[in-house]
């Protein structure tokens, strides 16, 4: 039987055994995480401040452009920032330094869908000093799962109602109802489609064949020799332009249309600038105050007169408007006339001079 020092002895033996191999144990899983690595690594201790701390707990992770770089040291809400009162505290590692900025964005995802929540860092962006210890980091909102349903929900309601009406079309239209039903469901309407498809048959083998008018159009060399002759006539009549041939090559082609041209408009901007002036009869009659004025005064005056002429006013108004006038003269031309008439009947009678000597 062992004695009462052997126990003692075997027990301690036990418990350093025992010790041992939890330090070891723990040293193990500290090198395979590289927990062994960080803890001799300087830190930084960054802040960011959200409105919603969205399910973030203490020693989530914190990533820089998706690696993990640090974990989350505290969370806790202050009263001094009402629009953003969730306080969160990182602490980092400095040796991804060199990649974290001043205006770094700091942002809660969510790894998945139903994932851990964390804290992402972005650098893309941005372009201000490197972070130092206690640099607010400014956060960036991102839409959480519950936003983007809540926005997408009137769309969804939209979709149905629409979804809904295109079941009562579709129920109209398999009831055989409105233009589309009868097109699918009536048979009178199908029976005319099929005879309309065959005369459009019938008609295209008649062009085929070189009947009708069209037919003579689309199979008939004859087009085709008419066209090409009226195509060489306008190559010919653009080469003849070309050359300055013809009419309408003189047109094109000869400067002196150009130049009289140029010369006319030149006379006629020089008369415009003269009648502007006031120079020239013309431009007396655009510019001269005085014969605008005798000329309003005769076409008040004229308008006067053609007043007392249409109201019968004065000889010259009584002899337009006085019926009598007209049937006198009518009547003195009659005459005239007859006299006229008579006196080359009988010239003897009327042209025959009687003298008396006393």
């Amino acid at each position: 039987m062992p004695s009462q020092q052997q126990l003692k002895w075997a027990q301690l033996r036990v418990g350093t055994t025992v010790v041992l191999a939890s330090i070891t144990l723990f040293v193990l899983v500290f090198l395979m995480s590289g927990g062994i690595a960080g803890l001799f690594t300087p830190k930084l201790r960054l802040l960011a401040y959200f409105d919603d701390a969205g399910g973030l707990r203490v020693g989530a992770p914190v990533q820089l452009q998706g690696v993990q770089i640090g974990s989350v040291i505290g969370i806790r809400v202050v009263p001094d920032r009402p629009q953003t009162p969730v306080e969160v505290t990182m602490k980092v590692t400095s040796q991804y330094g060199f990649a974290l900025h001043s205006d770094s964005a700091a942002t809660l995802s969510t790894a998945g869908v139903l994932g851990e929540t964390f804290v992402n860092i972005s650098s893309f962006p941005a372009k201000g000093p490197l972070a130092k210890d206690g640099d607010v980091l400014p956060a960036k909102e991102q839409p959480e799962l519950s936003d983007v349903v809540r926005s997408s929900q009137s769309t969804l309601q939209n979709l149905q109602a629409l979804l809904v009406r295109m079941d009562k079309i579709l129920s109209f239209v398999e009831s055989g109802q409105g233009s589309i039903g009868k097109l699918i469901y009536d048979e009178q309407l199908y029976k005319q489609l099929n005879s309309t498809v065959a005369e459009v048959q019938q008609l295209v083998t008649q062009i085929g064949s070189g009947k009708g008018s069209v037919g003579q159009l689309i199979m008939s060399d004859e087009l085709y020799n008419k066209a090409n002759a009226a195509f060489d006539n306008l190559n010919k009549l653009a080469d003849q332009a070309n050359s300055g041939q013809g009419s309408l090559g003189k047109f094109v082609k000869d400067p002196a249309l150009y130049n009289n041209l140029n010369q006319t408009a030149a006379q006629v901007h020089q008369l415009v600038e003269e009648v502007n002036a006031g120079k020239g009869a013309l431009g007396k009659l655009a510019k001269d105050k005085e014969f605008a004025r005798k000329l309003d005064d005769t076409v008040t005056h004229l308008s006067a007169l053609m007043q007392k002429l249409n109201s019968g006013q004065g000889t010259a108004a009584r002899f337009i408007n006085d019926p009598s006038v007209y049937n006198n003269t009518n009547k003195l031309l009659s005459e005239t006339q007859s006299l006229i008439q008579a006196i080359r009947q009988d010239p003897r009678k009327y042209l025959t001079i009687h003298m008396r000597i006393f």
